[in-house]
């Protein structure tokens, strides 16, 4: 009878192992791709890392970064990597969601660009200036503007959350037109000067043709993250992404990549922990 139970009592404890190990080993990480640099730098040199440990990834195609975001929270993905923490944060306000940022990653920056214009000095009385419609990218192109002292913003009104409506000063009288980020680029002949976040400056190949005439300073909000669900930022499989960005064979691939001659051609900015 006593052997009986000792037999018992070992399998019990080996199926609870069992489960507890398939439980905690996931191994297929489902990742969200829309439009810009973020999911490309990923596939190009975080995936590779990750194959190495045991992982097995799998993209979803999206057509912007609100439905990565969407998709997300209902689970049909782990993971996306191209949203700063004010848009994760937005997002989860205006969603019910519960997306938490777990890892900084290399963003590229906010920059002021014209087609008819060589220089901000040439700035005149009622200018049109294009900036994004979306709360988070729209407060991030008007800080922008007051760094150059072309507006000024209600102090009283946190950075990440300014408005047209917070401009204070206007000495210019600026034409501010808000409009989809996306669509800018193609109407950059039509403005003095337009305002665009770096993933679509990428995208739309603006630094190819023009040069950046002013950059953001990136704030901690603004910084990329890697982005999960609340549930799963302790998970074996979201902590290994976390140390791919943070491994040395990522420091060797941007190092390589991210200068003058690379492929990014220095594109990107990179936080110091990642450095």
């Amino acid at each position: 009878m006593k052997k009986a139970i000792a037999i018992i009592l070992t399998l019990a404890l080996l199926l609870t192992a069992a489960l507890s190990l398939a439980e905690g080993e996931k191994k297929l990480i489902k990742y969200s791709k829309s439009q810009g640099p973020y999911t490309e730098l990923f596939e190009a040199a975080i995936i590779p890392i990750l194959e190495s440990k045991g992982y097995t990834l799998e993209v979803v195609e999206t057509s912007e970064l609100l439905v990565a975001d969407q998709i997300l929270q209902s689970g049909e993905v782990d993971v996306n990597v191209e949203q700063h923490t004010a848009y994760a944060e937005n997002f989860n306000a205006n969603n019910g969601g519960d997306l938490v940022p777990i890892s900084v990653i290399p963003t590229v920056a906010a920059a002021i660009y014209s087609a008819n214009h060589a220089t901000l000095d040439e700035v005149t009385e009622g200018a049109t200036v294009a900036i994004p419609n979306d709360a988070a990218n729209t407060a991030r192109c008007l800080a922008i503007l007051q760094k150059i002292g072309w507006i000024k913003l209600d102090e009283s009104v946190e950075i990440s959350k300014v408005s047209v409506d917070d401009v204070i000063e206007n000495p210019l009288n600026l034409e501010l037109i808000e409009q989809k980020s996306l669509t800018i680029p193609a109407a950059i002949t039509d403005y003095d000067y337009v305002v665009i976040t770096g993933s679509v400056v990428y995208n739309a190949g603006v630094n190819e043709k023009y040069t950046a005439l002013a950059q953001e300073d990136i704030l901690p909000h603004l910084i990329l993250q890697v982005v999960v669900k609340a549930e799963n930022a302790d998970s074996e499989w979201a902590k290994a992404i976390v140390d791919a960005y943070h491994s040395d064979e990522f420091k060797a691939y941007m190092e390589k990549e991210n200068a003058p001659d690379g492929f990014w051609k220095g594109l990107w900015w990179i936080p110091d922990e990642l450095k």
